[in-house]
């Protein structure tokens, strides 16, 4: 049978599993600057989720290396055996915790790997925990799978971080999994042993309900604050539990594109099915550049940290300097998510009110020439978020321009 459709007669009909999902409001931002900055407006872009830094010089050589040694075909499905050792060995080293190399699986961004657990994992109508502010890929990527996101908002009074009661109230006989995320996009929050452990004995009395805890900001914290992931609390968690990481932040490889995790084997087994059928292997090269990473010298980590640290100290003192912004100090990242209600209700020279937070962004675009993200991209309203990934000149330029834009409010 042959269907005889004229060109431009039907119209194109997208899947119903993203038919309420946009292009993320980060990037939509960034291209709006972007665009201002090829007006010849003097934008300054605080939108950014990567650091500024350059990708070490040793791994850099490794990937070249490799190149020379002939190694860009396609690997192992889901990781080298070199890649899973040398993840193995730092999860032993850093986090003490043991997995064998076949509870490890790698691919092309943690975003991979989270996209590889849903659909591995979820059915529809399966309900995932996420407590807000979150990342916005995560509720989009549980709707993609036909999940249903359940949003628990914790507020700044509580550190943005999810409670022992708030969780309890959200688990039903379909919820699949707890997604958690320390130290957090887009808060900066963490959690401390201390905050995890009524969370791991809420989850210890629902044997259903699996935990996925992306822990790719682990070694960008500050202060006194002690990195801890949940395992190294409670390996009675062991079997139902996905440990997500990746070189992505820590060591400047946002484009190399390698995350990985590791978890029971029947789940590993089970993403690498999906992997199979969408991008196979990760790139060679990248992985090659990962072993350097992980394996290489780490000593210039607390360097770059104590960096973003000053950072962080400037953008929370000067944003709350500001009347009407109340900004908690975060325990690691590199974003401030500061609250802005005290802005809300207040009138531009044009006489627009300003009643949201999106408004009080796209105000900031427009009469400040600065880009920063809206609290409710990342669910959770009125704030708004700073990545502070960029140079301390821009970043005092930033926030002496929104210090100006705000007194200009009525």
């Amino acid at each position: 049978m042959t269907i005889d459709v004229k060109i431009g007669e039907a119209g194109f009909r997208p899947a119903s599993r993203i038919s309420s999902i946009g292009v993320s409001e980060i990037l939509q931002i960034g291209a709006r600057a972007a665009a201002m900055k090829r007006q010849g407006k003097p934008v300054i872009v605080l939108g950014a989720g990567e650091p500024d830094f350059e990708t070490p010089d040793h791994v850099k050589q490794a990937a070249w290396n490799a190149m020379q040694r002939g190694e860009t075909k396609y690997t192992a499905l889901d990781g080298t055996p070199a890649l899973k050792e040398a993840i193995r060995t730092k999860f032993q080293r850093e986090n003490d915790v043991c997995f064998d190399v076949s509870e490890i699986t790698v691919a092309t961004g943690a975003k991979q790997i989270l996209f590889n657990a849903m659909m591995a994992t979820i059915d529809a109508g399966d309900e995932v925990i996420i407590p807000t502010p979150y990342w916005t890929s995560y509720s989009d990527i549980v709707q993609i799978c036909e999940g249903k996101p359940v949003l628990v908002p914790c507020d700044a009074e509580s550190g943005f971080r999810l409670t022992a009661e708030k969780l309890e109230a959200a688990i039903t006989p379909r919820t699949r999994w707890l997604l958690l995320n320390s130290p957090s996009n887009p808060s900066g929050a963490a959690y401390s042993a201390d905050d995890y452990r009524p969370l791991l004995d809420v989850l210890l009395r629902h044997p259903h309900l699996w935990l996925m805890v992306d822990d790719m900001y682990e070694h960008i914290v500050y202060d006194d604050f002690r990195f801890v992931t949940p395992l190294q609390l409670e390996p009675r968690l062991r079997e139902r539990t996905l440990t997500i990481n990746g070189v992505s932040k820590a060591y400047a490889m946002t484009g190399w594109r390698i995350g990985y995790a590791g978890g029971p084997k029947p789940l590993i087994r089970a993403m690498a099915v999906v992997q199979s059928q969408a991008t196979s292997c990760p790139s060679s090269i990248s992985q090659a550049a990962a072993v350097a990473a992980l394996n290489g010298p780490q000593d210039f980590l607390a360097e770059r940290t104590e960096g973003f640290r000053r950072r962080r100290d400037l953008v929370v003192s000067g944003l709350n300097a500001i009347d009407g912004l109340d900004c908690r100090t975060p325990e690691g990242a590199f974003y401030t998510f500061s609250g802005c209600g005290g802005i809300l209700g207040r009138t531009t020279k044009a006489g627009r009110t300003i009643t949201t937070d999106s408004e009080f962004c796209t105000y900031l675009l427009e009469e400040a020439n600065v880009a920063v993200v809206p609290g409710s991209a990342f669910g959770l309203s009125p704030f708004f978020r700073i990545s502070y990934a960029s140079a301390e000149q821009d970043l005092k330029e930033a926030l002496e321009r929104i210090a100006a834009a705000c007194r200009r409010l009525g």
